[in-house]
């Protein structure tokens, strides 16, 4: 909501202007008002406000000189010169001084309130402005990767850097080089030359887009109009392009890789999802240099345990199989000397991330994998014998099902407040995915995530969904413009409303209130999904 400040000698007119708008309603926000400039320069001081309406003749200071320091001062404020002298010398005055809007007294509250938005406006378009011309296309490819854009502003930024972003389906990876020897530091030739090396492989697998998110990382964005070539190029890039790029690259790579999703919105997801599966990975990696290395291949090649059993039985096995299923699993560790031997801590490490991952994959829980992994490993080292491993991995497959008991339902609560902060807050043009996440005190990255695993859409597209649906509702049932109706819902812009509200509906708000509602029932978008 925009801050509006009033300056004015007489008190009339400051007590009907300050009474005869509703400004809350309009979308604005009355600080105040002062007799003249100089009392006036202390409350800008302290309310910078973005819009000041100030009278031109005032004792002590005047409005033209008031107008002259608050555009030294506060350049971005934008001002309303109201007269009662129709004289040519004071509207040149005022536009060579920089003030917005120049109109004569007595005006209108209707007068007032169009005149307000048109600047209104204004401050809009030039915060657009100002946001696009520091903007590059490494912050736009970050933003979607953050949930930062909505669908609307991704492709006007997209379109300025004549991007074709849109797509049916997306996915997201995450590339991270690291030095072959983890106790010496990379050249920066070597990783540039990986770099070089890594498009060269990705720009034959599938249409994508990248960024630099680190002097380490690099970020994919993959996107198709088939989800399922997509996904069977995805399976590619994990199956044959990672091991091949792993031995041909001047340095360490660790990959991870979100899953296929639909819409601009759902990047977010999918970034979230390769971000999580590289950080599984990386410890993988670190397990394999910690365990691996020094085991003597001799007796290992004699112990023969199934590690796919262990996984799938994480997916259908229950309590009541599980000791069962560990002395047949575990019998091959029974020729194994613990104390000569990291064979068994490796395995161990190996079945605790795998555990994890699909936690993270199938449960989707927000787990703390770094700590939680450290805690895990700890156990792991005090393991000095096969029963100890067995009671080891009993306790991780328990936990593991008490991971999804609790994800069973877990997020109603959470998503049914989210919902109803959405009902109280829809006609609040600024509200964002950041104040619904304050409110239930998640991330916002969180949130994002489990609001559309859990609803099956984007908050932004509920949220758009709750205001053209009390949009139709006041059609049918007031006689205010589509644009009072607009601002009553969220949107500053009538014009985008109006838009919107054809995309969803299939009419326009003209149209709709002229049909009736009874024609239009179960047609907007989220009634139809």
């Amino acid at each position: 909501m925009k801050k509006v400040m009033l300056v004015d000698d007489e008190i009339i007119i400051r007590e009907n202007i300050r009474d005869c708008v509703d400004w809350k309603k309009e979308g604005f926000l009355y600080c105040g008002d002062a007799s003249d400039g100089e009392m006036a320069l202390p409350l800008l001081e302290e309310w910078l406000p973005d819009i000041l309406i100030t009278d031109i003749k005032m004792p002590f200071m005047n409005g033209l000189e008031l107008s002259a320091i608050v555009r030294e001062r506060w350049p971005e404020t934008k001002i309303i010169i109201l007269s009662g002298h129709d004289e040519f010398s004071y509207a040149r005055t005022a536009l060579r001084l920089g003030v917005t809007e120049y109109c004569l007294k007595p005006v209108s509250a209707s007068d007032l309130i169009e005149l307000l938005r048109s600047v209104s406006d204004k401050i809009d378009q030039e915060k657009r402005q100002r946001h696009r011309s520091h903007y590059t296309r490494e912050k736009l490819f970050s933003d979607l990767c953050s949930g930062l854009l909505s669908t609307a502003d991704a492709i006007s930024y997209s379109a300025a850097f004549s991007l074709q972003l849109t797509a049916r389906c997306y996915a997201v990876a995450i590339f991270e080089m690291s030095s072959l020897d983890p106790s010496l530091k990379t050249e920066p030739s070597l990783f540039a030359k990986a770099e070089v090396m890594l498009d060269e492989k990705l720009s034959q697998l599938a249409d994508h887009y990248s960024f630099k998110r680190s002097r380490t990382q690099i970020v994919y964005i993959f996107k198709s109009d088939s989800p399922d070539q997509l996904q069977e190029k995805l399976v590619l890039l994990k199956q044959s392009l990672l091991p091949a790029l792993e031995k041909e690259l001047p340095c360490a790579l660790t990959a991870g890789v979100g899953r296929v999703q639909e819409r601009l919105q759902n990047i977010h997801t999918s970034f979230v999802e390769a971000e999580e599966d590289n950080n599984i990975r990386k410890l993988s990696a670190q397990n394999r240099r910690l365990w691996w290395e020094p085991v003597d291949g001799a007796q290992e090649s004699q112990i023969i345990v199934d590690r796919s059993k262990f996984v799938e039985f994480l997916k259908i096995g229950t309590p009541a199989q599980t000791d069962v299923f560990l002395q047949e699993f575990c019998a091959g560790l029974k020729t194994l000397n613990w104390s000569a031997s990291f064979y068994g801590y490796y395995l161990l490490n190996e079945l605790t991330l795998e555990t994890l991952r699909m936690a993270k994959e199938t449960l989707r829980l927000p787990l703390q994998t770094k700590e939680l992994t450290e805690e895990l490993q700890k156990q792991i080292q005090s393991i000095h014998s096969t029963e100890q491993s067995q009671h080891y991995l009993k306790n991780l497959l328990e936990r593991f099902w008490l991971w999804r008991t609790e994800a069973t339902g877990k997020y109603g609560d959470l998503i049914d407040k989210v919902k109803r902060f959405i009902q109280e807050n829809y006609a609040n043009d600024r509200l964002s995915l950041q104040d619904a996440a304050e409110h239930v005190r998640v991330s916002p990255s969180h949130l994002s995530k489990i609001f559309s695993q859990e609803t099956g859409h984007t908050f932004i597209e509920c949220l758009t969904q709750t205001r053209i649906r009390k949009a139709m509702e006041l059609l049918q049932t007031t006689r205010a413009k589509s644009y009072e109706i607009a601002f009553q819902v969220g949107y500053n812009d009538a014009h985008y409303f109006s838009n919107l509200f054809k995309k969803m509906t299939g009419m326009t708000p003209k149209e709709f209130r002229r049909m009736g509602s009874q024609a239009l029932t179960g047609k907007t978008e989220g009634e139809r999904m």
